[in-house]
This record gives C-alpha cells, structure tokens and sequence, in this order.
C-alpha cells in the first residue's frame, strides 16, 4: 500500500516552498558566506547529494562520540571535541547550500524538502549524541534530544497548518547550531571535564544564582536551553497554529490532535527508562536516542507528507506505527519487577529490538515515498532531471 494517494500526486505538482528566516546573523553574515561557498559545488551536482553528505558528517560525529565515550560520561580527546565542532558547522553548511543548488540548477522539488526535513529529523538524534560525548551528559543525552526534538516538531507542526516555515529572529538552525559548535569548539580547550564541574565554578559570575550555582555544569545548561530556546519557541508556534485555525474556523482540537505520537513517543520511552531494571539511559544512551530518534524522523517525515499532500488537517493513525513496540519494551521492563530483577528478555537486546523496529519502520516509509515521488513528478533522488520550459 502506498503513501501517496491521487489527491497526493495532484498536490505534489502544485506545491511551492515557502519558508521565512527572520536570523539577523543568516541574513548578514552566514547568507553571503553560504551563496559563495554553493558555488563550490560543480552544476551537475544533485541538492539531494549535498544534503546527504551533510548528513553523513553528523554520522561521523556521533560514531566518534560513540567510539571515545560509549557511555557518553567520559572525556574523549580533545581533537574529537574539535571535530563534532567542525562536522557540525559543515553540517549547517551543507544543509544551508542544498536549497540553493536546487534553484541554481533549477531541480526544486517537493522530494528535496522531504529529503532535507527527514535528514534534519534524524540530525536531531545524531547531534545529541555529539554534544553528550563533549559535554559528558551521559543519561541526561536523550533529554538533550528532547530539547532539540520539541523544537522541531513544533516547527513542523506550524508549517502543516499555516504553509510557511517561518524561523524566528533567534533560532535553531542558525543561533542554536552555531552556540553548539561553538561549545565544541570551546571543549577542545578547556577540556570536557569543564561541563561536569559546578555552574558557578565553571562560570563564577553566576556563582550567586541559587540553585544553578550547585548543579553540573551541562545539567545547568540544559535548564537554560529550555528557559530561553524551547519554551518561546513553542509558544511561538502554538501562537502561529491558533491564529490560522482560528480565522479558517477551523478546531484547535484537531491541530493539537497532531502532537499526540509525538507526546506518547516521549512518555513511553521516559516510562520504560523508569521501569528499566538495566537503566537503559545510562548504560545505552547511543541505542535509546538512536532508536528514539528513528521514530521521531518517521513522525516529522509522515507530517511533511502530509503537508506536501496536502492531506485534511488532523490526526494520521499511521504516524503510530513507529510507537507499536512501546508497550512491549514496557511490559518486559514490567516483567522484572516479578523476577527479583530480572526482566524476562535482557534489556539489550529489547533495545537492539526496538532499534532495528524503528530503523524498519523508517526506511520502508523513506524508501516507499522517494519512490513514489520520483515516479508521480519524473524526477531522480540522485540525479538532476531538467525541467521542461
């Protein structure tokens, strides 16, 4: 059974991007750097390749956390704290360039926006795990996902109902990127042990700030993340959907209908950290966010479809494919408390389970719609197709 309907492909033909950056530092600073730097690439290239080998950077960045700090709660060398710095500002390079190779070549698609969103989606999960090896997060990485997770979801969400990607003054892509590879860049020289002491040692001016002041250093950073990117960003999308809704008489209900996969995403897997008998977060973080993150690509990938659809506004019943092996992580983390501790599968391979589940389920949805689209527009993922005058 396929994704797109006739309906699908009819809107498929008619979509046009439409999105907004209001970022001060795109506009003035990374906009003239990224339109030279996209004359780099020869104009044979395809976006969709660009946006891949971006993609494949943040692949290396995570390996390498992987490699030097498995549990993220060690310090890697400090060259690999330089390196996560610079896979990820080539990151945002690339991802920045792919859209403009695409007008350059005149090979603009619905495909490519799917294809640069649903990478973006999985960078979520693949950056986290580069910032938990710097900063030595260890368990708390996969709430560095989550940080990064709402925001994006959010944004999708916001896109679906009112048509238009709009990034605000301050923004992810642009201001929260360019902080992190900045971190990574300070890490380098400082060391990672910096992020594991005490806020207000590693920043004495805020050494009188209650609370702060005695937590680590990373921890602290992840409450002002959440105070100062998160919660305005998604205040302004929620905003952003209630406004349209409401002057296309629509029901908010409906809108925020959408947000529950993503909410159960969250919980179940927060549930099945709290019964986990192993401490699934802190013994496997690479595992939880890899296979987390996988269901959230599916999750933003089926709402993007669903914008490109144009789809009726509302709740798709097939965006909780992704979440069918929950219940049963759950119930064998359940299991233990029966056993004197004991669950009733080993909780690694539960979780190499729910990886390769939600790895399935990502790739037959990624590989279904590309083919799909090509087919429906006469298009090539990986090859410039020339437009007809």
């Amino acid at each position: 059974m396929g994704y797109i309907g006739t309906h699908g492909v009819a809107a498929l033909h008619k979509h046009k991007y439409s999105g907004v950056d209001h970022s001060y530092v795109a506009k003035y600073i990374l906009q003239p750097f990224w339109t030279k730097f996209v004359h780099l690439f020869p104009l044979w290239m395809p976006p969709n390749v660009i946006t891949l080998i971006g993609f494949m950077f943040l692949v290396t960045s995570a390996l390498l956390g992987f490699i030097y700090s498995p549990r993220l709660d060690s310090p890697p060398p400090r060259w690999v704290h330089f390196m996560h710095g610079l896979l990820l500002f080539l990151y945002q390079t690339f991802d920045a360039v792919d859209g403009k190779q695409a007008r350059r070549t005149n090979s603009s698609s619905p495909l490519g926006e799917l294809f640069d969103h649903g990478c973006d989606a999985l960078g979520c999960a693949l950056e986290a795990l580069a910032f938990g090896s710097t900063a030595m997060c260890g368990r708390a990485t996969f709430w560095f996902w989550v940080i990064a997770a709402i925001p994006f979801y959010g944004a999708t969400w916001e896109n679906y109902f009112t048509n238009v990607l709009i990034l605000p003054v301050v923004n992810g892509p642009t201001e929260g990127l360019m902080l992190i590879y900045l971190c990574h860049f300070f890490t380098a020289f400082v060391g990672a042990q910096w992020w594991a002491q005490q806020f207000g040692m590693s920043i004495p001016i805020f050494s009188w700030v209650p609370f702060l002041n005695g937590i680590p250093t990373y921890q602290a950073a992840l409450y002002l993340m959440i105070a100062s990117g998160v919660i305005p960003t998604v205040a302004f999308n929620i905003q952003n959907v209630y406004n349209v809704v409401k002057l296309r008489k629509g029901s908010i209900f409906l809108a925020l209908a959408m947000l529950y996969p993503f909410t159960v995403l969250l919980v179940g897997v927060i549930v099945w950290d709290y019964l986990s008998p192993s401490d699934i977060m802190g013994n496997y973080p690479h595992l939880v966010v890899v296979g987390t993150g996988l269901a959230f690509g599916f999750l933003v990938g089926r709402m993007i479809l669903s914008h490109l659809c144009d789809e009726p506004k509302g709740l798709k019943t097939s965006m909780c494919m992704c979440l069918l092996y929950l219940p049963l992580a759950i119930a064998n983390a359940l299991t233990a408390r029966l056993n004197d501790g004991v669950p009733l599968v080993d909780e690694l391979l539960v979780l190499l389970g729910y990886c390769a589940f939600t790895a399935f389920v990502y790739m037959h949805f990624a590989t279904s719609v590309i083919h799909e689209i090509t087919t429906a527009l006469g298009i090539s993922c990986f090859r410039i197709t020339r437009k007809e005058a």
